[in-house]
């Protein structure tokens, strides 16, 4: 019976259990990462704030690096086009310069030609000088041809030379101009004007406006 009743004592006594009677304790670990959340969060909403007080940033290194390098080829480009435009200019100046070449050498080709036929020309002319008019009668019909002939051939030999731009230059009376003429001397004549051309010795010519050889001449200077 003893027994028994100790045993009923035992099952109604309250019973104590040490793990919830224990006060909780709290981890420094735990401690420590609450405290670092806490203050993190703190940080991102200051770093947000103080972005959007911020003014805007200046362009990336990329951006830079992308404009400076526009710029560079814009001026490369620039002085290509420049170089493109002198040679452009340089090349069409050289083309001209060939063209007036290439249109001088057909006109003035023949100047050495003429030159030697200018001596024959004035054989002609002295040919038909030196016959004396009142010899030419129908009495004398050989040297009347022979005149004829000599007249028809300086005749004919000036219009070969007007064909191909040669001129012939007989400056009486006209003024004196030293790229067209060589004075053989200086003599005063009443009733001429100074510096006018009293006697031409030799005729000249001229090619395609280009004194070719100049008028033998005699001027008119004061008394």
């Amino acid at each position: 019976m003893a027994a028994a009743a100790r045993c009923v004592r035992l099952l109604l006594r309250p019973r104590r259990y040490p793990l919830l009677s224990c006060p909780l304790r709290t981890s420094p670990r735990l401690l420590c990462i609450a405290t670092q959340q806490k203050s993190t969060g703190q940080n991102l909403e200051d770093d947000q704030s103080q972005s959007q007080n911020k003014p805007k940033a200046e362009p990336m290194s990329a951006e830079k690096i992308f404009i400076e390098e526009k710029a560079k080829l814009e001026e490369q480009l620039k002085e290509m086009t420049d170089k493109y435009k002198r040679a452009l200019a340089d090349t069409e100046n050289l083309r001209q310069r060939s063209q007036k070449l290439v249109e001088e050498a057909k006109l003035y080709g023949i100047q050495s030609f003429c030159k030697d036929l200018l001596e024959v020309a004035d054989i002609l002319e002295k040919a038909t000088e030196s016959v004396p008019k009142e010899e030419l009668k129908d009495e004398n019909p050989h040297l009347k041809n022979l005149y004829d002939g000599l007249v028809m051939t300086e005749v004919q030999i000036q219009k070969v030379f007007k064909k191909h731009g040669l001129l012939k230059l007989n400056p009486v009376g006209a003024k004196f101009d030293p790229y067209e003429h060589e004075a053989l001397f200086h003599a005063p004549m009443e009733g001429k004007e100074p510096g006018t051309i009293a006697l031409v010795s030799k005729v000249g010519y001229k090619l395609h406006g280009r004194t070719l050889r100049p008028a033998l001449v005699g001027v008119v200077k004061e008394s």
